[in-house]
């Protein structure tokens, strides 16, 4: 069956491969203590910019929240005179909040989501006991995505693509010849992202991988975490579809599906859970705003004892 969406991304992407005036300027800011890559993605004819997947700075010992690393990313705009008109989530993360509302106060813009945050929304709204106040509709987002949406950075086109697995709601974001990959891949010498949380599917990613992987091979790949793989000094977060389908250690080319879903399933068998998924889930189903303040007029943090 022809998939319409990935020949269209694919069209796009050679097109920005031949016309360099078609390929945005990506710079990435590395946060250490997340291993989370936010990106700031703008045309330089221009000058107009997305942000994605922004870092929130949480200390999760003292509830306190900070905005170093969203600082960072509006010192990167101003010097360069950008313009922000979105601000893209490529799924709800389990192991950073999103700095999107203090971004998008300071430097406004669209903030977009998958359209299947909504099934996300309702499995974590009931593990929290959020309430029936707790919208489930994606009503937190001002655009949610189909798979094959097409939108732009300036004059440099843009297409979503759904990849579910990892969560039923990630994105991949196809802007000129640069994707962004959310949690499918990671660098070559990495692999893959777990599919263990509730609504992931090992088999949904691997089939959601090999869609990236007919992509054009010298599309640049940039990837949502680096956990620096054993033997490499520095860490690393661009790479190309041939580097991925040639070396990737989970997925490379002639590894079939039931063998990636054998690997896959016993691996994530033996990760422990995200250290900020707790606060990171609850404040991100939200669009990156904290729950509602109780009668003291403070915001809490759940924690479900014996429920995952």
């Amino acid at each position: 069956m022809s998939d319409t969406h990935l020949e269209q991304a694919s069209l796009q992407i050679s097109a920005a491969l031949a016309d360099e005036f078609h390929r945005p300027v990506v710079k990435g800011f590395f946060d250490e203590d997340t291993y989370t890559i936010t990106y700031v993605v703008h045309d330089p004819a221009t000058k107009q910019a997305a942000i994605i997947d922004s870092v929130l700075d949480y200390a999760a010992n003292s509830g306190r929240t900070s905005f170093a690393s969203a600082g960072a990313v509006i010192a990167y705009i101003t010097s360069q005179n950008l313009k922000v008109t979105w601000l893209l989530e490529t799924h709800a993360h389990a192991d950073h909040l999103s700095a999107a509302p203090y971004l998008q106060e300071k430097l406004g813009g669209t903030l977009a989501i998958g359209r299947q945050i909504t099934h996300v929304q309702e499995v974590f709204g009931k593990l929290f006991n959020a309430g029936t106040e707790f919208e489930r509709d994606g009503s937190q987002f001002d655009r949610l995505f189909e798979d094959g949406d097409t939108f732009a950075i300036g004059s440099i086109p843009a297409i979503a693509l759904h990849v579910p697995g990892h969560t039923p709601a990630d994105l991949a974001y196809v802007i000129g010849d640069a994707v962004f990959l959310g949690d499918t891949m990671f660098m070559p010498d990495y692999g893959t992202a777990r599919a263990d949380f509730p609504g992931g599917d090992a088999r949904q990613l691997y089939k959601s991988i090999r869609r990236l992987l007919d992509l054009p091979r010298d599309a640049r790949l940039f990837m949502c975490h680096d956990y620096k793989a054993p033997g490499r000094d520095t860490y690393a977060w661009e790479t190309t579809v041939g580097a991925q389908r040639d070396g990737n250690v989970h997925v490379h080319d002639g590894v079939g599906e039931d063998d990636f879903v054998d690997m896959r399933t016993k691996r994530d068998a033996t990760l422990d859970l995200p250290v900020l998924i707790m606060p990171s889930v609850q404040v991100n189903i939200r669009g990156g705003h904290m729950p509602e303040p109780e009668d003291n007029g403070i915001s809490y943090i759940k924690i479900p004892v014996n429920a995952v």
